[in-house]
């Protein structure tokens, strides 16, 4: 399959509220996304983070310990959230090189459509419900810095200019 560009931040499309899923075709999407995050390498991958404004994401919590635990969710909804929350480092390969300490519930149930159109229905909790957040905020048109307080955004904004300007 194909390796997909990543969008980084601030392009406008991670910004934007993404559309459900229609009944199109999505079997290159989906394979060319998870080349593209496995290569990056990532555990989760949001189809506007490769420029289809689109309620889809792929995600694959475990595969850098071991085995190989791939998810396709199409059109999720989130159902309830636990009442534990939990702060937690979190990357994201359209901020890259930037770690940032966001709060989130520790567990969290939903439904969303795999790969083959049959509705699911799970509890995540830990690591898997922390990414699910993470890639579900991407299809509302949310980063991680919309996750911070306005001081702590504005450092970790600082940050990552001058981490891009020492790239260049």
């Amino acid at each position: 399959m194909a390796l997909l560009p990543i969008v980084q931040w601030p392009d406008p499309g991670l910004s934007t509220r993404c559309a459900p899923v229609g009944d199109e075709d999505l079997t290159a999407l989906i394979a060319d996304m998870f080349d593209t995050m496995y290569h990056a390498p990532g555990r989760g991958l949001a189809a506007p983070q490769v420029g289809v404004l689109k309620r889809l994401f792929v995600m694959d919590v475990s595969w850098k310990e071991g085995e190989a635990t791939p998810l396709v969710m199409i059109n999720p909804e989130i159902l309830s959230f636990g009442e534990a929350q939990q702060p937690g480092d979190e990357g994201c390969l359209s901020i890259p090189g930037l770690l940032v300490a966001v709060q989130r519930p520790t567990t969290v149930t939903l439904r969303w459509q795999d790969a083959g159109r049959a509705w699911q229905q799970g509890r995540f909790d830990g690591f898997a419900a922390r990414c699910i957040q993470h890639e579900y905020d991407h299809l509302d048109g949310l980063v991680t810095f919309d996750r911070l307080a306005p001081a702590t955004r504005a450092e970790a904004e600082d940050t990552y200019r001058r981490t891009l300007e020492n790239s260049a």
